[in-house]
């Protein structure tokens, strides 16, 4: 498995037991299944630049929000943002074939920068009709609040694979990290801190 993803995993394992959720994490582990090759090679198809180390996560797990397992029905909280409160869910593989065009139908207007007061990273592309974002988490409440993107039609200014978090009320998009490797370097560095006893209750 991909070193960085193998890392990940052990020490979001480790933030579980630490938080009193050690049943939880034991449950979805003895449960889950990571994604069908068939659909890993679709995502492939549509982002042939999908970071080796987000398909090493899918092939572990293949989405965690309300994601069905045998006979039972998985909501694990399995990644977080630059917001510690935050915790977020990974998406299935088929949830991302499903939401290929999702950043483009929603946010074409905000890319454009089509309204004012909306803080928006210089290091996005201001060109709708360029845009290709791998949609791969949604947080807590179904991603109402934020969702997470990997970008790979940055501006000038930014980096293929940069990871970008979009913010509801107020509005935003953030680069979070460079590269998706980054990110989950970035929520190791801050001790997996969207896991915790008050949000497993």
């Amino acid at each position: 498995m991909d070193t960085i993803a193998n890392k990940y995993i052990a020490t979001l394992k480790c933030a579980y037991y630490n938080a009193k959720g050690k049943d939880i994490w034991d449950h979805f582990e003895s449960v889950k299944h990571g994604a069908a090759s068939e659909h890993l090679d679709q995502v492939k198809l549509i982002f042939p630049e999908v970071p080796e180390a987000l398909l090493h996560l899918l092939t572990f797990v293949d989405g965690t929000y309300w994601r069905t397992y045998g006979d039972d029905d998985i909501i694990l909280f399995f990644l977080g943002s630059d917001m510690a409160e935050y915790p977020y869910y990974l998406l299935s593989s088929e949830q991302i074939i499903e939401n290929e065009n999702v950043a483009a139908s929603y946010y074409s207007d905000y890319i454009e920068r089509a309204y004012e007061g909306v803080d928006i990273d210089e290091k996005i592309t201001n060109k709708s009709e360029n845009l290709k974002w791998l949609h791969f988490s949604d947080c807590m409440n179904n991603g109402g609040t934020s969702q997470l993107f990997i970008d790979f039609s940055p501006s000038e200014k930014g980096t293929k694979g940069q990871i970008v978090r979009f913010l509801h009320d107020p509005d935003e998009f953030k680069v979070i990290a460079d590269s998706f490797e980054a990110y989950l370097q970035m929520l190791m560095d801050n001790e997996i801190g969207f896991i915790n006893e008050d949000n497993l209750e």
